[in-house]
């Protein structure tokens, strides 16, 4: 019966195209021909969910928004209409069938997910810009409906995690090879690497930043089994790729949370218990308490430039809080948001709103050579920072709760998962390292906004949802 109606299915989308495609023709009007490109999208997602959800995964780094075409009208393209498409066809199948099963709901993650995204619906009731903070939860729940719904069936078997990480990967390489090449004809200089990943991404933060997120991924990968001499080489061409490209992204953060997640993985790897992680932190802090004074005239003589090409000298201008205007400008944005708070510390003045809002909170001593008076630079330059502004201190909490539970529970997973098989064991320390190089990043830039970060993470979520499922299953 099921081959039947896709049958019957295919022959009347291919009817459709064949009727629209001579109305195109005759009327000499090519636009027609989005409506039974549309219809056979729509077809392959009702059919061939599965294919269209993998399509989705790879599509990612190449989507482009068509702001850059049209003003006032944002959307990434494909990939945006397609997870949209994908939660309402989630949404339809759930209340008929209840295809998502009920280990999911009861996962911790989803519940961390549940709190933030109620959390996100509260703040926008009280929004300063309604309209801007219910679109902005809008596209949170089509980057985690479907990612989440559709993940947690198909990563059920690994070989569909794998298809993930390499589908991901591959976009991802195929954007660095164009912004490496557009690169090379500048002659890999400092000014042109924030913009030679247009149409892809917007700047270069961003961009390095899921290049760093690809790098723990393409090394699981290529340590997950015993491959094949072609596909080692391959796989060995894709994280040299992978290096030079992050090394030419000239973003500091990105370098930085490299080796964040390589600390990560020495703690994993070398079963560190927490008592000495935590012993460690506080005598850290204390030092740093105590010497605080040194560091800020440390600091202080640090006149290094984020401008300069050198790597080494681009390191230090990181700590470069006099000169560097980048590192300034950030202070700015992060002054301007604790401001916000002040001022609004329950509610903030809602999701999606520090760009409409920070202006007026910029201090004239805080004001860089990058400033603008009106307040149209961005957002606030913080995962942490950005959800205090706009959604007061329940939108950190629930933020740093979410952050704080997918790496609890994946963790947890590796640790408790079989030695024996120590080809799932990699993949899950790859995408907790992966995380690690996000989250460190969003520290000084947030990008949870669009589909280049937001469809990975809550992508690598559902396969932690999934593995656990199967773990539990095994251990019973």
């Amino acid at each position: 019966m099921q081959t039947i109606r896709e049958n019957v299915g295919a022959l009347i989308a291919s009817g459709l195209f064949i009727l629209l495609s001579m109305v195109a023709i005759y009327f000499e009007n090519w636009f027609i021909f989005l409506v039974p490109a549309v219809l056979f999208v729509v077809y392959l997602a009702i059919y061939h969910t599965k294919f269209v959800f993998l399509f989705l995964l790879f599509a990612t780094p190449l989507s482009v928004n068509i702001e850059e075409y049209v003003d006032g009208f944002g959307l990434f393209l494909p990939t945006e209409p397609l997870l949209f498409g994908l939660m309402l066809l989630l949404l339809m199948y759930q209340l008929r069938t209840s295809i998502v099963p009920n280990y999911v709901f009861r996962n911790e993650i989803i519940w961390a997910i549940a709190i933030y995204l109620i959390w996100i619906f509260i703040s926008a009731c009280m929004s300063s810009h309604p309209m801007v903070s219910f679109k902005f939860l809008l596209a949170k729940l089509w980057f985690i409906i479907p990612m989440i719904g559709f993940g947690t069936l198909l990563f059920r078997e690994i070989r569909y995690i794998r298809a993930f990480l390499w589908l991901f990967s591959i976009g991802m390489i195929l954007v660095i090879i164009y912004t490496v090449t557009i690169h090379a004809s500048y002659q890999f200089g400092e000014k042109e690497s924030h913009w030679v990943m247009w149409p892809f991404f917007k700047d270069h933060t961003i961009y390095g930043a899921i290049v760093a997120l690809i790098f723990p991924l393409l090394v699981s990968l290529y340590f997950f089994k015993k491959h094949s001499p072609l596909i080692q080489i391959v796989l060995l061409s894709m994280i040299i790729i992978n290096l030079i490209g992050l090394y030419f992204s000239y973003t500091r953060a990105a370098w930085l949370s490299i080796v964040a997640a390589g600390g990560v993985w020495f703690l994993i790897a070398f079963k560190i218990k927490f008592k000495y992680i935590a012993l460690t932190a506080a005598i850290a802090g204390i030092v740093l308490f105590f010497s605080w004074t040194q560091i800020q005239f440390a600091l202080e003589k640090n006149k290094e430039e984020h401008t300069t090409e050198d790597f080494g000298k681009r390191l230090e201008s990181a700590a470069n809080v006099t000169t560097d205007a980048s590192n300034l400008e950030r202070i700015n944005r992060w002054s301007c948001a604790i401001a916000m708070f002040e001022e609004r510390p329950f509610f903030g003045f809602g999701p999606g709103t520090y760009a409409f809002e920070y202006a007026r909170f910029q201090e004239p001593e805080n004001l860089t050579i990058i400033s603008t008076n009106f307040g149209d630079g961005g957002n606030a330059h913080s995962e942490y920072l950005g959800p205090l502004a706009e959604m007061g201190v329940f939108g950190l909490l629930t933020t740093l709760l979410l952050i704080a539970t997918i790496f609890y529970k994946s963790i947890t997973l590796y640790n408790a998962w079989p030695e024996e098989d120590k080809e799932t064991k990699i993949i899950l320390l790859g995408m907790i390292l992966a995380l690690v190089t996000y989250f460190v990043h969003g520290i000084l830039n947030n990008y949870l906004d669009t589909d280049k970060a937001a469809v990975p993470i809550f992508a690598m979520c559902a396969c932690f949802i999934a593995l656990e499922r199967k773990l539990k299953m095994v251990t019973k």
